[in-house]
C-alpha cells in the first residue's frame, strides 16, 4: 500500500468537493494538487486501465468525440476513465484519474478515454501510454498559444513516434490530420465522408491548401467545409486516403442522420460538423474490436452537455449554448443556426483570458456576414472583448445591442425576445455562461 498515493488522491477528492459546493469546476486544482503531493500519480494509475487507453486530440470537437466514445464503451458494457468536463492539459487528465480512483488508491476501469490538449501530450503521452489516438481535424487556433498551425502539427508528429505501436484513428477528410498519420509510421484507420453533402459557398479559409509532403497546392474534388474534402496533390501524388470508416447518404438539418458500415446512424443534434464527431467515436470503438451494436441506442441517450449544442429552456424560450473559439468552428456554429430557419436571437460573448488566447484577430477570419438574414432578429455581444466584436459586426453592416454582462444579455433576450436563443461563446466564457444558464432554469421556472 503506497501511503502517499493514498494521501494525494484524498487530498484531490476533498479539493474537488470544496471547489463543487463553491460553484466551480475544481477539476484541475484537483490534478495539480494529487501531482504535488505524489508526483508519479497519473503514470501509476494509468498503467492500471485494464483493457486500452484513448487519447482525443485535434482543434475542434475533442470533448464531444471524448465523451461520445466513453458512452459508446459503457454502452458495451464497459468501466471508463474520462475527463469530461474537457479540462485538457496535465492537470485536468490527472484529475480524471485520482477523483476516478477509489480511497484505496487503486482504480477499477477497463478503458480511459481521455482528451488531450495537443501542446499537452508532451506530457500526456509519456504518462498514459495511449493505445489508440482518435484525431479529429487540425486549424489554426489560439495564434499566442499554439503558433502556426504547423508548430502544433510537430508537437503531434513527435509524440505520435514516441508511441510507435499507438493505432491512430484519423479523419482522412483533413488533409493535415491524415499527412501527420500516414508520415507517422504508425499503424492508423480513417474515417470520412467520401462524397459531397452540401454546396460549400463560404469564404472559408483554407488551412491545408498546400501539400505537407512537397508543398505544392492541392487540387480538391470538393470541400465538406474549411479544408475537409477530397483533395489530391498534383505534384507528388498525396491524397486522401482510403476511408475504412466511409458515411455516406448524409442528412443534415434539425437532426443529423447518415449511414456507415450498413448501419444507420441518427441523433437529435444540429451541425454538420457533429458528422465527424459521431463517425470519429464509431471508428474508435471499431477499431477496439465491438461491433457497436448498441451506438444507435447510446445516441439516442447522449446528451453532449458542457456547452456543446447544450440545450436549456427558460420561461418559454428554447435556448442552444455552443462553443466557437476559432475560426473553423465558428463557421460551423454559424451553419448550424442558420439550418434553424426560424425567427432567432443571437448573443455572441468573446474573452481574451489566457486560455482563450488574448490574440483575437481570428474573429475576421469568420463569415459573420451571413448573419445578415430576417431570421436573426437581434445580435447581442457581451464577454471581456464585445466592443471588438461590435466592430466586427460593423464590418459587414450588422447591427448589434452591447451588453458586456452575460447573465444580463441573456435575461434581456428571455424576457423581450422571440423565445428562440442561440448562445456563441469562446473557451472562458462557455463555463461561467452554463452556470448562469443553469441558475436562471431553476429560478425562473
Amino acid at each position: 500500500m503506497n501511503i502517499r498515493r493514498i494521501i494525494a488522491i484524498w487530498a484531490a477528492k476533498a479539493a474537488g468537493f470544496v471547489c463543487r459546493k463553491m460553484g466551480r469546476q475544481g477539476v484541475t486544482w484537483a490534478g495539480q494538487i494529487a501531482q504535488k503531493i505524489y508526483p508519479p500519480v497519473l503514470k501509476e494509475l494509468a498503467s492500471e486501465v485494464r483493457c486500452k487507453t484513448f487519447a482525443v486530440c485535434g482543434t475542434n470537437g475533442k470533448t464531444t468525440t471524448n465523451n461520445m466514445l466513453c458512452a459508446a464503451l459503457e454502452a458495451e458494457g464497459q468501466k471508463v476513465i474520462c475527463n469530461h468536463t474537457g479540462s485538457n492539459m496535465i492537470n485536468g487528465v490527472a484529475a480524471a484519474y485520482v477523483l476516478a480512483a477509489g480511497l484505496n488508491g487503486h482504480i477499477d476501469a477497463d478503458y480511459a478515454c481521455i482528451e488531450a490538449d495537443e501542446a499537452s501530450t508532451r506530457y500526456i503521452f509519456p504518462a498514459i501510454k495511449p493505445d489508440y489516438m482518435v484525431m479529429t481535424n487540425l486549424f489554426r487556433d489560439q495564434l499566442d498559444r499554439y503558433g502556426e498551425i504547423d508548430i502544433t502539427m510537430n508537437i503531434l508528429e513527435e509524440m505520435i513516434r514516441k508511441v510507435p505501436e499507438m493505432k491512430v484513428i484519423v479523419n482522412g477528410d483533413d488533409a493535415l490530420s491524415a499527412y501527420l498519420a500516414m508520415d507517422s509510421g504508425n499503424p492508423f484507420v480513417s474515417y470520412g465522408i467520401s462524397r459531397p453533402v452540401m454546396k460549400n459557398e463560404t469564404n472559408e479559409i483554407r488551412e491545408g491548401r498546400f501539400c505537407k509532403k512537397c508543398g505544392a497546392r492541392l487540387s480538391y474534388r470538393f470541400y465538406h467545409y474549411s479544408q475537409l474534402g477530397d483533395y489530391e496533390c498534383p505534384e507528388c501524388g498525396l491524397k486522401r486516403p482510403q476511408l475504412d470508416f466511409d458515411a455516406y447518404d448524409v442528412k443534415v438539418g434539425d437532426r443529423i442522420s447518415f449511414r456507415v458500415e450498413d448501419k444507420l446512424f441518427s441523433a437529435n443534434y444540429k451541425g454538420f460538423y457533429n458528422v465527424y464527431n459521431i463517425l470519429a467515436a464509431y471508428a474508435g470503438l471499431r477499431t477496439a474490436g465491438f461491433e457497436g451494436e448498441h451506438f444507435n441506442e447510446m445516441l439516442k441517450k447522449f446528451n453532449p452537455e458542457n456547452g456543446r449544442m447544450e440545450q436549456f429552456r427558460i420561461r418559454g424560450t428554447g435556448i442552444v449554448l455552443n462553443l466557437a473559439k476559432n475560426p473553423a468552428g465558428f463557421n460551423q456554429n454559424i451553419t448550424a443556426v442558420m439550418q434553424d430557419p426560424s425567427p432567432k436571437d443571437v448573443i455572441i460573448a468573446i474573452n481574451d483570458n489566457a486560455q482563450d488566447g488574448i490574440d483575437i484577430s481570428w474573429l475576421w477570419d469568420v463569415d459573420f456576414d451571413r448573419f445578415r438574414d430576417e431570421s436573426i432578429r437581434s445580435i447581442t455581444v457581451s464577454g471581456i472583448r464585445c466592443h471588438d466584436m461590435r466592430l466586427r459586426l460593423k464590418y459587414v453592416n450588422i447591427p448589434s445591442m452591447l451588453e458586456a454582462d452575460v447573465e444580463k444579455a441573456i435575461r434581456s433576450r428571455i424576457q423581450d425576445g422571440v423565445g428562440n436563443l442561440y448562445i456563441l461563446v469562446n473557451y472562458t466564457a462557455l463555463f461561467s455562461t452554463r452556470n448562469i444558464l443553469k441558475k436562471l432554469e431553476g429560478e425562473l421556472k
